[in-house]
């Protein structure tokens, strides 16, 4: 039987769509999470095929204090398409880990995110009375939400959600720079493995701190 541990202050479990459309509030949130110190944790940070992904899903809700959880794209948008139900059952797996894994996971928390304001509810009625957050697809009103998230919940000291935007696009600018000079195109730049593109957030806010002190301008 696999041990139950602690959920980790540091670790931020991010739960969303995997799609080109969602990709740059997804950047834009795992940078913002990055950002203020924390370490996002996915469910694609690993291609064992060899693991189911069920289990490393469960791992890492046991293994993070702190989760985000975006519903943005749980409606079908083709006829004949179903509904994404990927992302509402894996929120049930956080909030059951909380309610049911005993003392040691009564300090989780969950954000949740959808598109547009009371939308969610029309199919999740439990979330009634609960604080759902809207990002209206942008990616810059998803910083400001999981910025003033975290600074809540965690009691992080941070710049404004406006300063980590224009870091981010600082970042998102020099690694496109530097990329492209090593030889990739657009198309390689997004599609860069989940584990690659985190290494080169962490490198940029190092090397950025380094120079100048702090992050954002």
């Amino acid at each position: 039987m696999r041990p139950m541990t602690s959920a980790s202050r540091e670790n931020v479990f991010i739960n969303c769509p995997y799609d080109a459309t969602y990709d740059p509030i997804l950047r834009a949130i795992v940078f913002t999470v990055c950002f203020l110190g924390f370490k996002p944790r996915m469910a694609k940070e690993r291609a064992d095929s060899g693991t189911a992904r069920i289990d490393r899903i469960i791992d890492l809700v046991r293994r993070s204090r702190y989760a985000i959880h975006d519903l943005s794209r749980l409606r079908a948008t083709r006829r004949g398409e179903y509904y994404r139900m990927n992302m509402p059952f894996e929120l049930g797996l956080d909030i059951g880990c909380r309610g049911f894994g005993g003392v040691r996971f009564k300090a989780k928390r969950c954000m949740v995110f959808e598109k547009e304001k009371y939308k969610l509810l029309a199919a999740l009625s439990d979330l009634s009375n609960s604080d759902v957050y809207s990002h209206r697809d942008r990616p810059a009103l998803a910083v400001r939400h999981v910025r003033n998230w975290l600074a809540h919940e965690a009691c992080v000291d941070a710049p404004g959600g406006t300063a980590i935007w224009y870091a981010f696009n600082d970042f998102m600018a020099d690694l496109h720079r530097e990329l492209i000079a090593r030889g990739f195109r657009k198309a390689d730049i997004m599609s860069l493995p989940f584990p690659e593109f985190l290494r080169y957030i962490t490198q940029w806010i190092k090397r950025r701190i380094e120079l100048d002190g702090r992050v954002y301008q």
